[in-house]
Order: structure tokens, then sequence, then C-alpha cells
């Protein structure tokens, strides 16, 4: 499928496994949760979907694979992404990477590939190119790059005769560091896009969990946010008024906020009543004055929700 679409379904915490969504999210997903919500995605043209090999170690990817053999492949969209500090020692470790990928997600392309995070720019982006040139990628992305590694990558690509086509960095209400240094912008005038992950911070600011609702004890997330969740309840009630104007959950929010600032979001979906909540943010606008006091409230907040694998931006 050529056409990117304007938002993304992210599926880290689909499947068990070494940094699958039972150790970061607290859920023990599989096919039979999940089929269903795949398909609900889909009759709502919610086709964009983006994973990894490192989620679950190929758990994620499996489970997304045995949906994708069930229709047709140019009506879908699939990312997902190569990771440096898993690549086993070969003359290719990027094509290797890729066609494990590939057969788990039952198909002989994808439509965005993504250096995962920037451990060598010199070293991994170069193997990316002939991937392009063979068809087994139709797009390159970076992810979790600053912007002078995101031009470097952009310079060895092109030196090949190839161009990068987007970046995906961690972005949200309490996390904006990629356009504090000027990674938006730079994407505006460079012509490429800007997917936007963890916009919910793994669901602490969907509006379902607070200080007498903690997210799920264990669980990576539930490590990391819950010590935050009385310092976010002022923007959690600030997004829950603003969508009472819109008929608009907190979740829902925060998803039609990035989508106002040109980014495209990925949202994880575990359930088809997200996949509706998502269809539903997409349609509603914000205001400007909404996008104020929203990022105003956040920058209040005075939390830091950088995860543990992610260099600062600036």
């Amino acid at each position: 499928m050529e056409n990117q679409p304007s938002i993304i379904l992210g599926i880290w915490s689909w499947g068990s496994g070494a940094v699958g969504g039972d150790q970061i999210f607290g859920n023990r997903l599989e096919e039979t949760d999940l089929e269903s919500v795949f398909n609900e995605a889909m009759r709502k043209g919610l086709y964009g979907w983006d994973t990894a090999f490192v989620y679950g170690m190929g758990a994620s990817e499996n489970i997304l694979g045995s949906f994708v053999r069930n229709v047709e492949r140019e009506s879908i969209y699939l990312s997902t992404k190569f990771t440096p500090q898993i690549a086993e020692i070969s003359a290719n470790p990027v094509a290797d990477m890729l066609e494990g990928s590939l057969k788990r997600l039952g198909t002989d392309y994808v439509d965005m590939y993504w250096i995962h995070n920037p451990a060598d720019v010199e070293k991994w982006t170069p193997y990316i190119a002939p991937l392009v040139k063979s068809g087994k990628i139709r797009s390159i992305g970076v992810s979790n790059h600053n912007l002078d590694q995101i031009r470097r990558a952009q310079d060895i690509l092109s030196a090949d005769g190839v161009n990068l086509s987007a970046v995906q960095n961690h972005y949200s209400l309490l996390y904006r560091s990629s356009e504090k240094a000027g990674i938006l912008d730079y994407c505006k005038e460079n012509g490429l896009s800007f997917w936007a992950y963890m916009v919910l911070e793994q669901g602490a600011i969907s509006g379902k969990y607070d200080t007498q609702h903690p997210l799920p004890v264990g669980s990576q997330r539930g490590h990391t946010y819950n010590p935050m969740l009385e310092r976010i309840e002022d923007l959690v009630s600030a997004m829950r008024a603003i969508g009472n104007k819109y008929g608009l959950s907190p979740a829902q929010v925060a998803i039609a906020w990035a989508i106002a600032k040109g980014t495209t979001p990925i949202i994880g979906v575990t359930k088809i009543s997200q996949v509706d909540d998502t269809a539903m943010a997409m349609k509603v606008p914000l205001e400007a004055d909404d996008i104020l006091t929203l990022e105003k409230v956040a920058d209040g907040a005075g939390v830091d929700t950088r995860g543990s694998w992610e260099n600062p931006m600036d």
C-alpha cells in the first residue's frame, strides 16, 4: 500500500515474552483475544499497523501476521523495525532481521521499515538502501533519532539513491522534546512524516488511571507511571473538561491533540472500544485555545516521561 495512513495502530502490547505485552503492559493477549480488534480496525478504515521484532521477540509480529494472511495485502499498511541491540553477527544483520519479520508477518515486503534507534548511524544506515532497491521495503524511517542523527541518516541514504520518509519519536502532551528540538519543524520543511508514539503515555493520560486506580502493578509501565499519577491529575482533568466540549474522552483528546500538531499518532489498541475511540478522535479538530491550555497544564505537571531507551533530543 502506497498511501501512508493518517493514524497508526500500535501493537507493542500484543503477545508475551521478552520486552512484550506481559512485561511492559501487564497484559497477556494472544490471537483469540485480538482477532476481533483487528477486524474492527479494518472495518473502520484503520489499516496502518506498527510493530517490531523486539516486541515479544517476534510474538507481536506473529499475531499480526496471522491476521494479515486473511486480508488483501494491498489493503493494509505494515510497519516494523530493525533493532540494533538484538542484531546477530552476519554479513547483513539488517536484511536477516527483516527476513524474519517478513516471515512472521506473512508478506514479501513492508510498507515502512525503521532503524529503531541510533546505536550507530554510520554502521547501520547503509544496510537499508539495498533492501529498498530489492522491493522488500517501500519506505525508510528512523526512530529515536535526534536532529543531527536524522540529517546524517538522510545524507547516507541519499548518497545511495534512496530517501528517508519518516521519523518516529516519543511525543505526547507530557513529552514534547522533539518539538522543542526542532524535529517537528524539520520534518514539515523536508517532507518527512513524524510518527508520534506513546501519545497516551502507555495509558497514563487516558483517563482510565489515577491514584485510586493505578496501572498494573508489576508491569514496567506501572513502575514508571504510578509514582507520577498524582502530579498528572490536573492534566487529565483539563483533558476531561476539554473533551466534554466535543464529546470526547481524555484519551481521544490526546489523540486529537497529536493530530492537530501535524503528527501521525501511533495508538496502542487491545480492545474494540479503543479502536472505536481512535476512529472518532480522528474526526474532531481541537481549537487553538484548547491546545494552548492543554500544553500549559501539561508543562505544569513537571514530570519526565523519557523512556530508559531514549536519548535526549536536544
